[in-house]
Formats: structure tokens, sequence, C-alpha cells
């Protein structure tokens, strides 16, 4: 699954567009690269976001194209 699709799937960040931005400014790394939005993700990466001065660090548990709203948290994990 691309990656700006995955952070709006699991609601890391709430809109597609936003993940996109998020990208392209080189906020979101995968695994220590800085990453584009069209870079397939996998179970087992681990993201780095930065928002503002916070970053938040999140491993990917599970991949999938559509979950409820309850579901999107047991995607990933906080670090």
């Amino acid at each position: 699954m691309r990656l700006d699709k995955y952070l709006k799937v699991s609601r890391i960040i709430k809109r597609r567009t936003v993940a996109n931005e998020a990208c392209d400014a080189g906020r979101v790394t995968v695994n220590g690269r800085v990453a584009k939005a069209s870079l397939e993700v996998k179970e087992g990466d681990v993201l780095e976001i930065q928002f503002g001065t916070k970053p938040v660090k999140v491993e990917i548990l599970s991949v999938k194209e559509t979950v409820k709203k309850d579901e999107a948290k047991d995607m990933f994990k906080y670090l």
C-alpha cells in the first residue's frame, strides 16, 4: 500500500492530501530514509513523522485497504 494511503487509512494523518504534503516536505521517514508518498509500505516498517516540533514514531503492524475507525489504532504501535 502507498505510504500516503496508509497514513490516511490508519488515521495517523486525517486526510490523504495532508499526508501527501507531509511526504513532499520531507517530514516522513520510513526505516530511517526520507520517503515519498508513493513508497510501498509493509508490516514491520518503522515510520517517523515530524509534526511541528514533535516527532511521532510508529511501527506498522498490519496493512489493510479499509478499516473501521476503532480498528485503525490496531494497525500500528507507538515506539
